[in-house]
């Protein structure tokens, strides 16, 4: 069954457990999940809720379901669609409020009270999704209703859910005899302590290190910005006067691109690329080397050869061959491509004096030398223009443009945290869309990387449309004290990224929670051809404004980030793919050998590509979190699968010779992220676009063609 209930930040779907609410009344009285939420539009009163709220609104939300589930399964009239079907898709409801406040928080702002409930809670709600799941009672009614599908009269997103949740429930098992479900219950339990545990373990490998520079001249090459940073988290850690750099990308990607140190260069380097390889407690080695397994007996329980057959059947690729397919079109011009920025930099290198081969900690930094040499730009010569809140400002312009919406800062409510910043956003007939939240800088209660969440997904209620809580989540280079945050044009881009993602919750009308996502590899469409805009001339001119001057950047600035654009795709491109092909490796696995060796498995897909030594994937095994730790397991495919429809969605507004073609972006809106899952996704693309996308475009778009 497609949807149980959503959480935030965790790949199992919550289902029925008969465990008996712990709460005292006085408890249920001050507890902020057993009441309608009385703050502005109804968000999560965050400030309100303590860490000894959750296991007691989680243990209170699994027993109101199981009733719940239990009263449908066990209901004495005949199945029909309203009875079983609707009162599935509705069921559940505290138990999703509550999830989705945890997991988010345990994301954008966790501590290790948290981390030990969320250890504790998983195997009670693996039990709970499969009571559910694995109900026979319950799944006959569903299979009663389905049966009967061409004689209910069902409207279109009416039959999507009733397919949505019968497949939902056969591929969870369902159909399984007795003795294989029970093997099914202990292995969904395993697989999500194991992913969990995956996740706890690489945040604190990420917060453990620190690069502690205590002398002036080993700052040589970093950027004021970084090293006023730099100062402020040594400052914080009680070293002042000293500069620490971190694991966090804001810090040593910069470090790696700037630094002149050759030798400290290699050291962040290191530390980075062996997370969850340090033979200690939080070693990642084992954990992979479970959840592979695992995942194949699980796949072979269900039926299938291997996991990533199990996980592609419910996806737009389909099969194996066609993910391959795709990876491999693109990897062989961007190996090539890779291969001659590697002559490149290595010149460069040899200019400085270094006749030996150039090592991964050197690319970042020789790219940047070879971009100033042949393009004449300096990216810390763009960053003045990309000040954190008039990059946002241009994101809000564009989506302005193209469907006519707003967005108002609300400075009175709740907040999930307090450096997050809160806007209304309204449609162009002033009608309330949504809240979305923002919430830009690392620090160590947050895991890695961008995202975007949700507090409350879109829904009906009694006929009316119960409005989207976003949340766009970020780990941009935090600024000093009193200084502008300063973007990168990658950060800039990012911000775009999530802010499509974000477009797609808010614009989402459905009266069914088992209909409103989309597969994996269309879910990146929407938010991958935000970053279309984020270059284009037009737009730089309304929000590249110099931070210090109010003057606009200069054309020959535009002119020199265009021309520069297309060089580096070929390391950019490679890393990736090499990650994907890694992902897939992993899934498509039939056999796994007594004493499997994870990183010599690592090493041989690489040289299997002949992949550069140079580029190591984007994510090494040990601290893969989009597959180990769930989410993008045979799936981190899906963002290079999605450039092939975003580029080719591209090409439709500028096929107008408008880049803001209200026309294309009130199809766009209508067919893509207005539906969505009623149709299915080829057929959403075709709706827009008329016609199927092929890879010319992103191969042009990457100057890989």
């Amino acid at each position: 069954m497609k949807k149980t209930v959503i959480l935030m930040g965790m790949a199992a779907i919550v289902g029925a457990c008969k465990q008996k609410s712990a709460d005292t009344p006085a408890q249920t009285q001050e507890n902020p999940f057993f009441a309608e939420y009385t703050t502005p539009f109804q968000v999560p009163p965050f400030e309100e809720i303590k860490m000894e709220h959750y296991k007691p609104a989680f243990l209170r939300a699994m027993e109101e379901h199981q009733h719940e589930i239990e009263a449908i399964a066990g209901d004495s009239t005949a199945a029909d669609f309203e009875n079983t079907i609707v009162a599935l898709d509705q069921a559940g409801r505290l138990l999703s409020k509550v999830s989705l406040v945890f997991y988010g928080l345990n994301s954008a702002n966790t501590s290790d009270e948290m981390q030990a409930l969320s250890r504790e809670l998983s195997p009670m709600l693996s039990k709970h999704n499969d009571d559910i799941n694995l109900n026979p009672q319950l799944f006959a009614r569903v299979k009663a209703v389905y049966d009967r599908k061409a004689e209910l009269g069902l409207n279109k997103e009416q039959a999507k859910l009733l397919e949505e949740v019968y497949k939902g429930f056969v591929r969870s098992g369902a159909n399984l005899p007795s003795d294989k479900q029970e093997r099914l219950r202990e292995l969904n339990s395993e697989i999500s302590l194991l992913q969990l545990t995956f996740g706890q373990n690489l945040l604190k490998e990420t917060n453990d290190f620190q690069l502690v520079i205590d002398k002036q001249e080993d700052l040589s090459g970093l950027p004021e910005s970084l090293i006023a940073s730099a100062a402020e988290e040594a400052k914080n850690a009680g070293q002042e006067g000293k500069w620490i750099f971190t694991l966090h990308n804001p810090s040593v990607m910069p470090f790696l691109q700037y630094s002149d140190r050759r030798e400290l260069r290699e050291k962040i380097f290191n530390a980075y690329i062996s997370r969850g390889n340090r033979n200690n407690e939080t070693d990642n080695k084992e954990v992979v080397n479970k959840l592979v397994r695992l995942r194949l007996e699980k796949a072979r329980l269900m039926g299938y050869p291997t996991y990533a057959a199990f996980v592609l059947d419910d996806r737009m690729a389909k099969t194996e061959a066609n993910v391959y397919k795709l990876l491999d079109e693109v990897w062989t011009p961007a190996l090539l491509k890779a291969q001659s920025e590697l002559s490149d930099l290595q010149a460069a290198m040899k200019q400085d004096g270094l006749d030996e081969p150039l090592q991964g900690w050197d690319w970042r930094y020789y790219n940047e030398k070879v971009v100033k040499s042949k393009f004449d730009l300096d990216e810390n010569a763009v960053r003045p223009y990309l000040q954190l809140e008039k990059v946002r400002d241009g994101m809000f312009y564009v989506a302005n443009r193209l469907y006519g919406i707003s967005f108002t800062e609300i400075k009175d409510i709740p907040r999930p945290h307090p450096e997050a910043t809160a806007f209304e956003c309204k449609d162009a007939d002033g009608t309330h869309l949504g809240i979305l939240y923002l919430d830009f800088f690392p620090r160590p209660s947050k895991r890695g990387g961008a995202w975007c969440g949700s507090y409350r997904p879109q829904t009906y209620k009694d006929g009316q449309r119960v409005a989207p809580v976003v949340t766009i989540v970020c780990n941009f280079t935090k600024p000093a004290a009193g200084q502008p945050a300063l973007l990168s044009v990658d950060e800039a881009t990012t911000m775009f990224h999530e802010f499509g993602h974000a477009l797609h919750g808010l614009f989402r009308d459905v009266h069914y929670y088992g209909i409103s996502g989309v597969p994996r590899d269309f879910v990146e469409l929407p938010s991958q051809v935000m970053e279309h805009w984020v270059l284009e001339p037009e737009v730089l001119k309304v929000y590249a404004k110099h931070y210090q001057t109010g003057e606009d950047i200069p054309q020959e600035l535009i002119d020199k980030l265009d021309k520069s654009s297309k060089y580096g795709q070929g390391f950019i491109t490679a890393e990736y793919t090499q990650a994907s092909y890694l992902d897939m490796d992993y899934h498509v696995l039939q056999e796994i050998p007594d004493g499997f060796d994870v990183l010599k498995f690592e090493n041989e897909a690489m040289t299997r590509r002949k992949a550069l030594a140079q580029i190591p994937p984007r994510y090494r095994s040990t601290y893969f979190n989009h597959t180990m730790g769930g989410g993008y397991t045979a799936g981190y495919y899906s963002y290079i699968w999605a450039e092939v429809l975003d580029a080719d969605a591209f090409e439709a507004f500028k096929e107008t010779g408008d880049i803001f073609d209200r026309t294309t972006a009130d199809k766009f809106r209508q067919y893509i992220l207005t539906p969505g899952g009623i149709d299915d996704a080829d057929v959403m693309y075709m709706n827009f676009r008329g016609k199927e996308a092929t890879t010319t475009p992103l191969l042009k778009n990457r100057g890989l063609k």
